[in-house]
């Protein structure tokens, strides 16, 4: 049973490392490649990416907190995923992210990176989980929970900005009727 356990640890290690290697030479062929052919977001108007980067920033709003982390963190990590995998969503990105919270205290191999690397081999969450020992219901209730917890987080998120629109509305009303402005 030790040989075995020994054995899985240093196949996951060698995987690990593996995807790892493969990752950051992909990473530097695409800005190779990307250095030599000119920078797409160089030709970019550059309040389209501005309004790109804020509209990425407020996805990772809701569910920072749930992974303790910042927003600017996780958009940070998902612009490096994105230079490996350029097909990578960002509700894949923040899935991998959850379903390896979750299930990496009972199941060590499950990992952001090993998640991402299944994803980078053209399998989906499901197929990855189920390739990193899940069964396909352990891996269809993960899933689930997983969106369940994105949902919440972007719910909170929802509703403190309208908390925070309405106090900006009573507050404005409030200046308005103490200039003394009748209408």
């Amino acid at each position: 049973m030790k040989v075995t356990r020994m054995m899985w640890y240093a196949n996951t290690v060698l995987l690990t490392g593996a995807l790892l290697a493969g990752t950051a030479t992909a990473a530097s062929q695409q800005l190779a490649s990307t250095l030599h052919a000119g920078s797409a977001t160089a030709t970019e108007d550059s309040s389209r990416a501005d309004r790109r980067r804020t509209s990425n920033l407020k996805a990772f709003r809701g569910i920072a907190p749930k992974l303790n982390t910042t927003p600017e963190a996780l958009h940070t990590a998902f612009e490096r995923a994105r230079s490996v995998n350029p097909k990578l969503s960002r509700g894949n990105f923040i899935a991998a992210n959850i379903l390896a919270d979750n299930l990496g205290a009972r199941r060590p191999n499950v990992t952001t990176a090993a998640l991402l690397g299944g994803l980078q081999n053209g399998s989906s969450l499901g197929q990855t989980l189920q390739s990193l020992g899940l069964s396909p219901l352990e891996a269809k209730q993960a899933r689930q929970a997983a969106d369940r917890r994105v949902k919440d987080g972007n719910q909170r998120v929802k509703d403190e900005d309208k908390r925070a629109r309405a106090r900006e509305k009573e507050r404005r009303q409030r200046e308005h009727e103490a200039s003394g402005y009748k209408r």
